[in-house]
């Protein structure tokens, strides 16, 4: 970096913070990542808010199924890995759960979207895949699951920033929707970006959840992210007896039973929102749901649709894809991630293919977060940080989003622990609305650090959390909150990004308990390509042709 870029950054930090102080302007001020670090700041728990929350019943009129025969319902949206193709999803036919089931036919039913810029005039069509997915657990008085027939369809050819009508279904069975709509992402380049994308994990389906989706809703999203954790049907037993602490409940269970109707009533609740905005998961502990034969991930991976294939991963536990000029990484926590593993070489290539005077935002997001204070799954991802935290840093990764910890916090600027203007903002959000209790602890209180024993990885096996300083004086928790952790609350909420050109974003929290327009948490994040180069792509053509 040059000096006059140095001295510039230097003054318009000073500037900044200069005009924080005149009278007045702190209450209207939102800070910019450029004023940071930040002095660490903790928000006290309000103990007047409940600190778990209570499940939908499928009595609710919300989750009840009220499509007939093979009509269409759990209708959504997901984005493929360009603005010029979406893919859309739902469900025909029932599910059924019992001792003796016996799965639909998917070849009864076709999959078949017709579409149109207008509400009138659907003179499009596209025909897709379906498919249906078993959950069978080989133990006596356990309830097997079939599900309905789920369909997934591709429209491509699609023009950016365009607002597209459709319904879907089968017309030679007159069973078809209504009509939905939807707007295409914007064409990539460094001016061009969704106008707002929101940002949720570890949801469920509880009462808490509806307060989320409704406040989300009302704040008119353009894409929404779910950072893992989806319906919370793991929570349950096959009969439908659920818990807020299932290993406690149930500690005699064969094998850590779902009842999967709880997906087909996420799916009915969602549907609202979702067949209008494009939603993108990424899958979250309580997406493995192993069953017969050692088999995971089934639901999360039938259920929705990804652009894995697009994108060059061969899983739907990892994917990429374009929203503008942001370019969203999803990352699998759950599967290998080592150096030797499939999906840390589809990352090196994915990171290598991204320009950035295209895409200019590069956001990274997977469930379990590096950089947590709280007690709650302390450390606990530390594996996975050792192996791709490099790989990610030499790019250039501005944000990353996890969930997994029941509350919010947000990062300073780090890498490897320490304070770097170059590194990423890490942003924990697993504050969706789950029956599982809050976070409400943090590791640096006394008596809140676990045991470093306790915080091997419980899913990809490895043990990486070591102290961070040696001798007598060694620690495997901070005295105090951390430097990297700026802010940090408990409260169900979600967020907001908006991504204003290709260097300033504009990130907002909100809490369920306030108004839908009132935030938590603001703040600027400020890109600085001028401090911190990225590796610039290479085109292979170009190279070839010498």
């Amino acid at each position: 970096m040059s000096t006059i870029a140095f001295s510039f950054f230097q003054f318009l930090r000073a500037f900044l913070l200069l005009l924080y102080l005149l009278p007045g302007f702190a209450h209207c001020h939102v800070p910019s990542t450029l004023e940071g670090p930040f002095h660490p700041v903790t928000v006290p728990f309000d103990r007047a808010l409940r600190g778990n929350a209570i499940d939908l019943p499928p009595s609710d009129p919300r989750v009840r199924r009220r499509a007939r025969g093979f009509e269409p319902e759990q209708i959504s949206l997901s984005l493929s890995s360009t603005h010029d193709s979406v893919w859309i999803s739902w469900i025909t036919g029932e599910f059924q759960i019992g001792f003796d089931v016996k799965p639909l036919d998917p070849n009864t039913v076709s999959s078949v979207v017709q579409y149109g810029s207008s509400r009138f005039d659907l003179v499009r069509e596209a025909r897709g895949q379906s498919l249906i997915y078993n959950q069978l657990y080989p133990f006596d008085g356990l309830r097997n699951y079939t599900s309905g027939i789920i369909h997934h369809v591709r429209l491509t050819g699609l023009e950016p920033s365009t607002l597209y009508y459709y319904r879907c279904g089968d017309p030679s069975l007159q069973a078809i929707s209504d009509v939905y709509y939807f707007r295409t992402m914007p064409i990539s380049g460094p001016q061009s970006y969704p106008g707002k994308v929101a940002i949720v994990g570890d949801l469920g389906l509880t009462y808490n959840t509806t307060t989320t989706i409704g406040h989300l809703t009302n704040n008119e999203p353009d894409l929404l992210l779910l950072i893992g954790d989806v319906t919370y049907a793991n929570q349950y037993l096959t009969n439908g007896t659920g818990s807020d602490c299932y290993t406690c409940s149930f500690p005699q269970s064969p094998i850590h039973e779902t009842f999967q109707p709880r997906w087909d009533y996420w799916g009915r609740f969602m549907q609202n929102l979702v067949s209008k905005v494009p939603i993108m998961v990424v899958e979250g502990n309580h997406e493995i749901e192993e069953q017969a034969d050692c088999r995971t991930f089934v639901s999360y991976s039938s259920r929705f649709a990804f652009p894995s294939e697009e994108s060059g991963s061969s899983s739907t536990l990892y994917y990429s894809f374009n929203a503008g000029g942001i370019h969203f990484i999803m990352l699998g926590a759950y599967i290998n991630y080592d150096k030797t593993a499939e999906q840390y070489k589809w990352l090196e290539r994915d990171l290598a293919s991204v320009d950035r005077s295209i895409t200019p935002w590069l956001i990274a997001t997977w469930h379990p977060p590096w950089y947590s204070s709280y007690e709650a799954h302390y450390r606990e991802a530390e594996c996975m940080r050792v192996e791709m935290e490099d790989l990610l840093y030499s790019y250039g990764v501005d944000i990353v989003f996890n969930g997994h910890v029941h509350a919010y916090e947000r990062s300073n600027r780090v890498y490897n622990y320490s304070l770097d203007p170059c590194g990423p903002v890490h942003i924990a959000v697993g504050d969706g609305g789950n029956r599982e209790k809050m976070a409400i602890n943090f590791a640096d209180e006394p008596g809140h650090c676990p045991d470093p024993l306790s915080t091997p990885d419980p899913y990809m096996g490895g043990f990486c959390a070591t102290s961070f300083t040696f001798g007598p004086e060694s620690k495997f928790c901070w005295d105090h909150q951390p430097d990297y952790s700026a802010f940090r609350e408990t409260s169900f909420g979600y967020g907001i990004l908006e991504v204003k050109n290709e260097t300033w974003a504009l990130w907002s929290w909100y809490r369920n308990q306030d108004s839908y327009k009132e935030v938590g948490d603001q703040i600027y994040i400020v890109r600085q390509p001028d401090l911190c180069p990225v590796p610039q792509r290479v085109c292979r053509d170009y190279i070839a042709s010498f």
